[in-house]
């Protein structure tokens, strides 16, 4: 994750000031009423998707993808979509730039008409990278698998090519991608688990994976989805979350987060430490409604969180957030990014 610098108000920096003096894009648009706890939560388009992933590529716009409709059957005839904006009020559509079932491993999954879930959108190295999940084909999560694509051109539209066509480069869903400072870049899936990548990203460097996971257990069920059991076995109650892996660094401090069923919401649960493989303080939940999202910067280094949950449902929107002395919260309701700044503030 890019560095960038902080002007006027940063939405997310730490210790960022509390007096805006330059709304950054994103704060522009209207803020969805009645969001209840979500403050300054924005709608970006009328698009059905699910799990949205924003990145910002070299050329300084931003490119959106998700998990197109129909989001629980076969759906690669929308395959993965890319839309690409400069002022989040405008989406312009790429349209599909890659589909399943051209490498070995997709096969049974292709037989069985399962869909394709949770690409993620990066850009490193030079080009964008898609990642890609299949939900198992025998209807279970033990046969489920995830991949990488790269583009070839170096463009958000590709065309995109399996880096690992004959195996899952996960044994899970929900893979993701993160570079640390040094460059090294790792992939990620499912609830914490990570590996090293090689240098020019074709494939894992390490074998078998680490699962991270957060030092102090939360025994409260109803903390817990009810899928959570069968994945990491009774009693066990030190995991971040069941599915929806992401991680960044700001700070310095590495901040995991991932999805879970936390007092009946599917929320973004995060846990932070100053070294990549931890150890990693307790949980919490820092955006309600939030499961399965990325944290991204706009234009003026504020942070934001993706969102498709609470009361805009499976449509992409984004919440502003604050990372002040180490955690990610929501902002105050008195936060100017809390209500819409369609011109500098006064």
């Amino acid at each position: 994750m890019l560095g960038l610098p902080l002007v006027g108000l940063v939405a997310a920096a730490e210790g960022a000031s509390e007096v805006a003096t330059k709304a950054s894009l994103p704060s522009r648009l209207p803020v969805w009423p009645e969001a209840g706890e979500l403050t300054g939560l924005r709608k970006l388009a009328d698009i059905p998707l699910r799990d949205p992933s924003i990145c910002r590529g070299p050329d300084g716009a931003w490119y959106l993808t998700g998990t197109s409709e129909p989001f629980w059957s076969f759906n690669n005839e929308n395959g993965i979509r890319v839309w690409r904006t400069r002022d989040f009020a405008t989406w312009e559509p790429l349209g599909t730039v890659w589909r399943y079932g051209g490498s070995p491993w997709h096969q049974p999954y292709f037989e069985k008409g399962k869909p394709i879930w949770a690409p993620e959108i990066h850009h490193l190295k030079g080009t964008f990278w898609l990642t890609y999940s299949l939900p198992g084909w025998d209807g279970t999560g033990r046969t489920s698998g995830c991949g990488l694509l790269r583009s070839t051109s170096g463009k958000p539209e590709g065309p995109y090519e399996d880096v690992q066509p004959g195996a899952p480069m996960g044994d899970e869903i929900d893979a993701s991608l993160f570079e640390d400072d040094d460059g090294t870049v790792y992939f990620l899936w499912h609830s914490g688990k990570i590996a090293r990548m090689k240098p020019d990203l074709s494939g894992l460097v390490e074998e078998p994976y680490r699962w991270l996971r957060t030092t102090t257990s939360d025994p409260d069920p109803k903390h817990h989805s009810g899928l959570c059991e069968g994945i990491f076995g009774k009693g066990s109650f030190d995991h971040v979350g069941y599915e929806g892996m992401y991680l960044f660094k700001t700070g310095g401090l590495y901040h995991l987060s991932c999805a879970e069923g936390f007092d009946g919401r599917y929320s973004c649960m995060v846990v932070s430490s100053p070294n990549l493989f931890g150890p990693y303080r307790e949980r919490y939940e820092a955006i309600p409604h939030g499961g399965h999202n990325v944290f991204f910067q706009d234009e003026l280094g504020g942070w934001w969180s993706t969102i498709f949950n609470g009361p805009i449902s499976e449509r992409p929107a984004i919440v502003p957030v604050r990372i002040k002395e180490g955690r990610i919260t929501l902002l105050p309701a008195s936060h100017p990014y809390a209500r819409s700044t369609r011109t500098d503030a006064n």
